[in-house]
């Protein structure tokens, strides 16, 4: 699988097909963005332009740009479940949860157990005997495994003001494995398949990423935290502060808190904070395009794959503002924006085109790949759909808690614990798999009560022949509920939308791949976002089977691009 970078750009011409086809120089490098919570109507509106919004123009001309050399796929689906961790692993692997054995940042293994240290966000520390028999655990992969989640460097020992990454894992807090003698399970290797940027970085490439949280250094399964030359990950969900030399994109100082009356204790409770956190990732980039680190401040060279994603349009999506009196959402089912939405929207243009007028300042644009995708969507569009159930009812893993059949750690009985894996979808993992039929009666006779009369549940058979026998993967939930859209399992009044579920707004995002050759093609075939895994391979000449999932699961290469 060793190649020299030299061979691959030289083979990447030849292996690009139809796409590739239409451009003289070989394709070196990919620019991967996930937009969160970016839905394919919403590239359609922001890069057509809508009558009642930005007097008819578009909102988003740097992605309308280059939509006009790329391919947009406009029935592309996100992974099911349809949350971030399990969304980008199946973008950077190509694998479903099923292979992987990742459904949720919050989830259950009946084959780990419980870390040594109790978690930021309240998993409880266990016993662990090591080659013993395991007794199962909530496994979390978010900020509470940070050695310090108030800080956006995640507390690393050392490390500078924003400079977070995997020395700010807390190794006491992730889930241990008693087989491996009861050693911590490190993100990249609770992934159960190989990487792009394993592959990428074995094939002689240079790898980097950024994203929200130190546990998405999972994106370097295969060979391990080796594989990422460059990573960085400021805690998203750190106390808001001042970020001296930070300005955002479209012009404003982040020296100062821009929003001092918002609820500080994260960065995502507030429309304008969270642009000031997403423009530390937005200046990573920057960075590596002119060939050095993440913070600038080390001359390295340009990524062969690099990215990050963009938080701010999912808090747009999502969040109401009190403190500012602003509902963010959407106006319709059209998907008109709201003011606040339509800031995000331009907040995250603006930054695309500003690596692309980077690209171009360097002599990188022409034989840079750039995909914008997203790892989940975010349900209902349509905001008036929005149901908070427990304030109207109940949620599948409350009633079968009261039944005695949900572990502690996923217990909604347990005080000091995490909680279930329940958004607007809910995961049950029971104390035994024996227990699933009579669960679900009691779902079944409780279907109004729980928001599911319209919605789905999958267990036995419905369950197994796309996620596994939960009798046999010890990662697979018994249960997996799909309520009524617009139905999320919450009482909170902060939100109006939410993701993680299997509906039509959870799972159907923008895909576009863009290179200034290209020639402008819509694909209506529906594909996955796992495909982008093989394809971004296969653009840089290298294998797609050199992926655990190309070779089990058989995902392929984007169409169009064949």
């Amino acid at each position: 699988m060793k190649k020299t970078l030299a061979l691959l750009s030289l083979a990447a011409a030849c292996s690009l097909g139809t796409a590739a086809a239409q451009s003289n120089r070989p394709i070196k490098r990919v620019l991967l963005i996930s937009v969160d919570g970016m839905h394919a109507v919403d590239f359609a509106n922001c890069a057509n332009g809508m009558s009642t919004v930005n007097n008819g123009a578009p909102y988003c001309p740097a992605i309308a740009a280059l939509g006009q050399t790329g391919v947009n796929y406009v029935a592309a689906s996100t992974s099911k479940p349809s949350d971030s961790f399990p969304g980008l692993t199946a973008i950077v692997t190509g694998g479903s949860p099923a292979l992987t054995g990742v459904y949720y940042d919050v989830a259950y293994s009946r084959s780990l157990d419980a870390p040594a240290k109790t978690t930021g966000n309240g998993v409880a520390a266990g016993p662990c005997k090591p080659f013993g028999t395991p007794t199962g655990t909530t496994t979390e992969y978010e900020e509470g495994i940070d050695i310090d989640q108030t800080k956006v460097n995640g507390g690393a020992p050392g490390a500078a003001l924003t400079d977070g990454g995997v020395t700010s894992i807390d190794t006491r807090r992730l889930p241990r494995d008693p087989a491996n003698g009861c050693n911590p399970v490190m993100p990249w290797e609770f992934v159960r398949a190989n990487s792009i940027f394993s592959v990428i970085h074995q094939a002689g490439g240079y790898a980097a990423w950024s994203d929200k949280h130190p546990a998405y250094s999972s994106v370097a399964s295969g060979i391990g935290i080796s594989a990422l030359d460059d990573f960085y990950s400021p805690e998203i969900n750190s106390v808001v502060i001042g970020l001296p030399a930070v300005t955002t994109p479209t012009g404003i100082s982040c020296a100062t808190v821009r929003d001092p009356g918002a609820d500080l204790t994260a960065w995502t409770n507030s429309f304008q904070n969270i642009q000031c956190y997403d423009t530390l990732k937005v200046d990573a980039i920057l960075n590596q395009i002119d060939g050095k680190n993440h913070l600038g401040t080390k001359t390295t060279q340009v990524p062969t794959i690099f990215g990050m994603n963009f938080q701010a349009v999912s808090v747009g999506q999502k969040l109401i503002e009190k403190s500012i009196g602003t509902p963010g959402g959407y106006l319709d089912a059209a998907g008109t924006p709201s003011a606040v939405l339509l800031d995000e929207f331009k907040f995250v243009d603006a930054s695309i085109g500003a690596w692309v007028n980077e690209l171009k300042k360097q002599g990188l644009y022409d034989s840079t790949l750039i995909v914008i995708t997203s790892k989940h969507g975010q349900s209902p569009i349509d905001s008036p759909r929005y149901v908070a159930q427990l304030n109207v009812g109940t949620s599948p893993a409350t009633l079968l808690s009261n039944a005695g059949f949900i572990p502690l750690s996923e217990s909604t009985n347990n005080p000091v614990g995490i909680g279930p894996t329940e958004d607007d979808v809910s995961l049950i993992w029971l104390n035994n798999s024996s227990e699933t039929d009579a669960s679900v009666q009691i779902l079944e006779q409780n279907a109004s009560a729980t928001g599911i009369a319209l919605g789905q549940m999958y267990y036995g058979p419905s369950l197994a022949l796309n996620y596994n026998d939960p009798t046999v993967d010890p990662r697979t939930p018994d249960i997996i509920v799909t309520p009524n859209v617009g139905v999320t399992y919450s009482g909170s009044s902060k939100k109006l939308a939410e993701h993680g579920g299997f509906s039509h707004d959870d799972t159907n995002v923008v895909l576009l791949l863009s290179n200034p050759r290209f020639k402008p093609n819509t694909v209506k075939a529906a594909v996955g976002t796992a495909q982008v895994a093989p394809t971004i391979l296969k653009v840089l000449g290298i294998n797609p089977s050199a992926l655990d999932a190309v070779r089990i699961e058989g995902t392929g290469v984007l169409p169009a691009v064949q």
